[in-house]
């Protein structure tokens, strides 16, 4: 059985992943730099070259530093579905925060509570209870 884990790539990973576990729940796991995995010594030492972060529902999100500048499209987005729709309304009001939302959290017409929003690192969430 294969299981998905996204992996994200990004300009600070420590702090995209910090704002992810605030808003989410779950806890950072793990951290490797690029001096730990590999020696390095030089402006890449102290960069995320791994980490491992959850989230409830035994999820997990992986996260490196870049290291070319990130471009992101809307071609991909990352949905969780929470059990109620209180985490799912407070997991949205704090992925929101810095971010802009493209569709309101609420009951739509075809019976699912659902909204949708861009973080402030410009990644997609669908939030779902």
């Amino acid at each position: 059985m294969a299981k998905l884990k996204p992996y994200i790539l990004s300009e600070n990973a420590r702090a995209q992943a910090e704002f992810y576990t605030q808003a989410l729940g779950g806890r950072i796991e793990s951290v490797t730099t690029h001096e730990q995995a590999m020696g390095a010594q030089n402006e890449f030492k102290d960069k995320v070259m791994h980490m491992c972060f959850s989230i409830p529902g035994e999820n997990y999100i992986f996260m490196a530093d870049a290291i070319e500048p990130v471009t992101r499209g809307g071609d991909i987005a990352l949905s969780v579905e929470f059990g109620t729709q209180e985490e799912a309304v407070a997991a949205f009001d704090k992925l929101s925060e810095g971010g802009k939302v493209k569709h309101p959290i609420e009951l739509q017409p075809f019976g699912i509570f659902y909204g949708e929003l861009v973080d402030k690192y410009q990644v997609t969430w669908m939030i779902t209870a």
